[in-house]
């Protein structure tokens, strides 16, 4: 696939560092990693995004399950699929961001409740609701 960055890494046309190989994907250090041990794992084979190929995907993710275990006790596996849901390069490659308690990162969509900024958006939305059945009930 010309003009794709990760095909020419794949390829090794393109510099990158590897930090893991297997035959079909490649494990390597992003460009602006958000913390020590954030790497992409990338098929091989030019697949867009996660929906291009299941097959493809589901290989993928078991390569970073396999890359993850036995290296963090806590993780985010990230992965997008269009420009509105952030992805910038149309390859698909999936984020392993190493996390501890208070490293200061959210997860990808901001969202803060109360006072915990980890909390996810489900709790506020999940609050919200049990808010209006409150309100339901005693109106």
């Amino acid at each position: 696939m010309g003009g794709c960055v990760f095909c020419e890494i794949a390829a090794g046309r393109a510099p990158a560092t590897v930090v893991a190989e297997w035959p079909d994907a490649l494990a390597i250090v992003p460009l602006g990693p958000v913390v020590d041990g954030h790497v992409l794992i990338i098929p091989r084979e030019h697949v867009t995004d996660f929906a291009d190929s299941p097959g493809a995907t589901a290989a993928t993710m078991r390569r970073a399950a396999e890359y993850t275990t036995g290296r963090h006790a806590s993780a985010n596996l990230i992965t997008s699929m269009g420009r509105a849901a952030t992805q910038s390069v149309f390859h698909l490659h999936i984020h392993i961001v190493p996390r501890s308690v208070d490293d200061g990162l959210m997860t990808p969509w901001g969202t803060v409740y109360g006072d915990d900024p980890q909390a996810p958006h489900w709790c506020r939305v999940a609050q919200g609701l049990q808010d209006r059945l409150e309100g339901a009930t005693h109106g």
